[in-house]
């Protein structure tokens, strides 16, 4: 057991009383949501900045390319400014992809690495550590446009490096909510507090465009600055376990009135700091794990193309018959993000209900595909109509990846086969958000290269995306819709072995504090 936090201590110190379980849980929510946020907040930055880099849409793009100038369409020739070498060149747009997929790959490869390190050392020196350090290579990223540096290396370089310290976070704030809430309607909260994804995505949308007239260093600065001041904020005042604040892992209460040797188990392993954590190859091969990682690999694919591309699109997309401004279509794509709260908070709320996460995933990564093609077709005749379908869009498509990220990754890392003797949650989280990530990485790059020949091949290639993942999932969703057939047939014998079914399926049943 570590002790509490400084932060903790004062404020415990300052009102004379020590504090519930329950305003512990509130803190912790609200700095791991915050946290996160600002983990996506400062990966916005590259696509916000991206057509004042590389303002000369080229010839390769859409055929004849026009680019924006008070409102008129100008021919391919004319300028918008003169970009910043050495991204304003013909190859330009494969250099922006090439910086996105470096940030990605070194991303995906650290998790499976922080992953192991976040279930053996202490969660809020760890997390601390990454968000302070990977705001300092984001602010330094910025800080090439001050320094006038034109060498793609320094860029690259930063991009990576901060890539590497990013990935610190997703297995670090899973984890702890792992420890500090139980199953029961995990899908709704974790739904609701995986709203900091969307979150972070349009606070840093917004914040990026709001300082670009003063120059594109200060959209990197800005949320550089945020994530360091966020990682001193969870040094302060984050508590991991609830040992750490001197609380039990579960409810008194709750523990006394477990008898269940199995369920003991489940309890001890939620909590207990003693134990060691599991080997990655013991992880990875937890029954689940490997479908839900692959689906989570083209979800991420079609997910992060959006993420890194989407206000690039609208500012070289006639929409209306007009063109938008860099600045208003970094802060219409934030729409895109909203709809990705609600698709969070629906899919986690519908696994609850109907205790199918491998079917709610996949039903939402198909009703993706046809989203993916409204958006494509008719997103161009209108603000309004664009609105709605990308919002419609960001709904289908992050439901799903939410969904994997948060409460299966949670489910799986404290699955009944590995019998109490290990701590998991932040290694599986990071096996499966890892592979996702190499996907993450793929789509940008891929999206690079394929929108020279047209942005509908680009969609193209995230409808076969997104059908792949729900097609992966596709042994999950038959044994749950087994499960389902079995409990309306014989109800009572189903209630009997609901859990043992689901300990080896996509969607164990684990018990603990709630």
């Amino acid at each position: 057991m570590d002790s509490p936090p400084p932060g903790i201590n004062l404020l415990r110190s300052v009102a004379g009383k020590e504090w519930s379980r329950n305003t512990h849980r509130c803190l912790v929510l609200v700095l791991t949501f915050v946290a996160y946020a600002c983990y996506h907040a400062s990966r916005k930055p590259p696509s916000i900045v991206k057509s004042v880099l590389d303002p000369e849409p080229h010839s390769w793009v859409f055929g004849p390319a026009f680019v924006r100038q008070g409102g008129q369409q100008l021919s391919p020739g004319s300028h918008h400014g003169q970009g910043w070498a050495p991204f304003n060149g013909t190859d330009g747009t494969a250099k922006l992809g090439e910086i996105d997929v470096a940030f990605l790959a070194c991303y995906s490869l650290g998790m499976y690495v922080a992953g192991h390190l976040g279930d053996s050392l202490n969660l809020r020196y760890f997390l601390a550590t990454g968000m302070i350090g990977s705001g300092i290579f984001v602010i330094l990223f910025g800080m090439g446009y001050f320094w006038d540096v034109h060498v793609f290396g320094f860029y690259l370089a930063m991009q990576m490096l901060a890539g590497l310290l990013q990935a610190t976070g997703w297995p670090s704030v899973v984890a702890v909510m792992g420890n500090w809430f139980g199953e029961r309607k995990r899908g709704l909260i974790m739904g609701i507090w995986n709203a900091h994804t969307s979150v972070g995505n349009i606070s840093g949308s917004l914040a990026a465009a709001s300082v670009l007239e003063y120059g594109w260093g200060w959209s990197f600065i800005l949320p550089g600055a945020l994530i360091a001041f966020g990682g001193i904020l969870v040094y302060l005042f984050l508590a991991p376990y609830p040992e750490d604040v001197g609380l039990s892992s579960t409810e008194p209460s709750q523990a006394n009135a477990e008898h269940d040797e199995e369920t003991g188990e489940a309890i001890e392993r939620i909590g207990s700091r003693a134990q060691s954590a599991v080997g990655f190859v013991k992880a990875f091969l937890i029954p689940g794990v490997i479908p839900y990682a692959l689906c989570l690999f083209f979800s991420k694919l079609v997910a992060y193309t959006f993420l890194y591309w989407l206000p690039f699109y609208l500012s070289q997309t006639a929409i209306g018959g007009e063109y938008l401004s860099v600045k208003s279509a970094g802060n219409l794509s934030t729409l895109f993000d909203v709809g990705g709260i609600i698709g969070g908070i629906l899919a986690g709320f519908i696994s609850d209900q109907l205790n199918a996460r491998a079917t709610t995933a996949a039903t939402f990564m198909y009703l993706a595909i046809p989203s993916l093609y409204a958006y494509c077709t008719y997103g161009g005749i209108s603000r309004s109509i664009n609105i709605v379908l990308m919002m419609i869009t960001g709904l289908f498509v992050n439901g799903p990846y939410a969904l994997i990220t948060t409460a299966v990754s949670a489910d799986l890392g404290t699955h009944k086969s590995l019998k109490g003797d290990s701590r998991a949650l932040a290694t599986v989280t990071a096996i499966i958000d890892g592979t996702g990530s190499v996907g993450a990485a793929l789509g940008p790059l891929l999206t690079g290269f394929i929108s020279r020949r047209g942005w509908d091949l680009v969609f193209k290639m995230l409808m076969c995306g997104a059908f792949v993942a729900g097609a992966l999932l596709f042994t999950l969703v038959r044994e749950e819709i087994t499960q389902v057939i079995q409990h309306r047939r014989n109800p009572s014998a189903y209630g009997s072995s609901q859990q043992e079914a689901q300990g080896s399926a996509s969607t164990p049943l684990l018990t603990g504090d709630s």
